[in-house]
């Protein structure tokens, strides 16, 4: 079995991101059944639900291509979290919970 830092996340395909100024927004669907979306999204909202991550997710999800290893990933970002303790482990933590919400997953 692979160790978390050897595993290569990859954005999963219902997301889609865009820039708010430095800001990355990841938008995803209120439901993936097109006949969810059609009969109960109110008329007035968006199909999408949008939300805007703060500096530090920003950062880790803009080294999310699918070719870096999670390990690679917080090598990438240790001057962007000024080496400290722990780090390693809050994008661990973050990247498990964008998971565990479907956000991302692993390559195989």
């Amino acid at each position: 079995m692979k160790n978390l830092f050897d595993l290569v996340p990859v954005i999963s395909e219902h997301i889609t991101t865009e820039k708010e100024g430095e800001l990355s927004v990841i938008a995803f669907p209120r439901f993936r059944s097109k006949f969810m979306q059609k009969y109960f999204v109110p008329k007035n909202k968006s199909s999408l639900i949008r939300v805007r991550l703060e500096e530090h997710g920003t950062a880790v999800w803009d080294f999310i291509d699918g070719k870096r290893t999670l390990r690679e990933i917080t090598e990438a970002l240790a001057e962007h979290f000024n080496h400290e303790k722990n780090y390693e482990y809050r994008i661990a933590t973050y990247l498990s919970q964008l998971h565990k919400q479907g956000f991302i997953k692993y390559k195989k």
